[in-house]
């Protein structure tokens, strides 16, 4: 009985393994080898695309014309003005070894067009006369203006074709306002009775108004000009005006300035810090006018007995000038001979002392004017 049961019990247990066995195999085999349906809307799920991140392209740099501005400093106290002309309005005025950055001239290279600050701390650009602007070298900078007739003032109605005075009335016996140069356009507003002179705006005069000899102004509206009498006022108006063309410059006593050896008409005093140049112009005449003019100057060194100096001297007109170095009221015979038209002219002076260039003009017996502008500066 005991081996009949005990065989009965192992078959149980061996349809019972198969059975488990058998129903492992079913599900794994469903698992790994049957998709089940799937009932409703199937959606397709792409894959992402791929957007490049945007990149910077560069373009061509487009070439802009650049000016490296050159410093300069004043030698005198200098109007700043609009345009390059006297004639035209003063922006301010720049005291004497103010410093100026230059980034433009005129066609004819009187006119600097400059960066500025003003003693008051205002800073701008405007224009100034090359003359009294000291540069190391001679400045290399574009032509910014052709002259304040192409456009630099639409209401100009002349020009001026000779360097000349500015008179506060139509004769050389009137104070001079200032100087305009070759190619200064200008607003002409009337004439004298003969039409020998001419009325222009000028801010510097007054009631804004200023006097030019005709013969050094080309205007297209002479004959339309009404007739100003020395008070300024209208007397008449003419259709004929006898304005002398001429093809050699007539020439003007130059006006009495007022300086003597005692009280020159400037003196500077170089230094290592302050002022190592200056530049005066003025004219002197003979028999008539003003014959002279004294520039004194006072050379200084921390360090050398002597100071070396470079001269330049420029002039204009139909007469000699003739230049003197003086001392302690003592006029120096072998210091050398400054002539028109010198360039870099060399000097050695001593330090701490005073020294007096006296400017004249060649006696004449018939007028001769000379126009000169002397350029003095300490040697790098």
């Amino acid at each position: 009985m005991k081996r009949n049961q005990i065989s009965v019990i192992l078959l149980f247990f061996l349809l019972t393994i198969s059975l488990i066995t058998a129903c492992s195999m079913e599900i794994s085999k469903v698992g790994d080898t049957t998709v089940a349906p799937t009932t409703g809307i199937i959606t397709a799920t792409l894959y992402p695309t791929f957007t490049p991140r945007a990149t910077a392209t560069l373009l061509p740099a487009t070439a802009i014309a650049t000016v490296e501005p050159v410093l300069g400093k004043a030698t005198a106290q200098i109007n700043v003005r609009q345009r390059p002309s006297t004639a035209s309005e003063s922006i301010g005025a720049l005291n004497i070894n103010s410093e100026v950055q230059i980034f433009g001239k005129d066609a004819t290279e009187t006119w600097y067009q400059i960066y500025f600050v003003l003693p008051s701390g205002a800073r701008g650009e405007g224009w100034a006369a090359a003359d009294y602007i000291l540069t190391e070298s001679k400045p290399d900078v574009p032509v910014t203006s052709g002259g304040s007739t192409s456009g630099e003032d639409e209401n100009a109605n002349g020009s001026v074709t000779q360097q000349v005075n500015v008179r506060s009335g139509p004769g050389t016996e009137f104070d001079a306002l200032g100087m305009l140069n070759i190619g200064d356009g200008i607003v002409v507003t009337g004439k004298n009775l003969g039409g020998t002179w001419l009325q222009i705006e000028y801010t510097s005069g007054l009631d804004g108004k200023g006097w030019l000899f005709a013969a050094y102004v080309e205007t297209s509206i002479s004959d339309e000009l009404p007739i100003i009498n020395e008070a300024g006022d209208i007397v008449g108006i003419s259709t004929q005006t006898s304005i002398a063309a001429t093809a050699s410059p007539v020439y003007t006593p130059a006006p009495d300035d007022g300086d003597t050896t005692d009280e020159p008409a400037i003196l500077v005093t170089f230094s290592t810090n302050d002022s190592r140049a200056f530049s005066y112009s003025s004219d002197v005449s003979s028999p008539e006018g003003d014959e002279e003019d004294w520039v004194a100057f006072h050379p200084n060194s921390p360090d050398e007995l002597r100071v070396n100096l470079l001269i330049d001297l420029e002039c204009s007109g139909n007469g000699s000038l003739i230049v003197e170095m003086w001392q302690g009221g003592i006029e120096l015979t072998e210091w050398g001979a400054l002539e028109c038209g010198d360039s870099d002219y060399k000097l050695s002076m001593f330090r701490d002392e005073t020294y007096q260039f006296r400017l004249r003009a060649k006696r004449a017996r018939e007028l001769e004017y000379i126009q000169y502008t002397l350029q003095v500066r300490v040697a790098p």
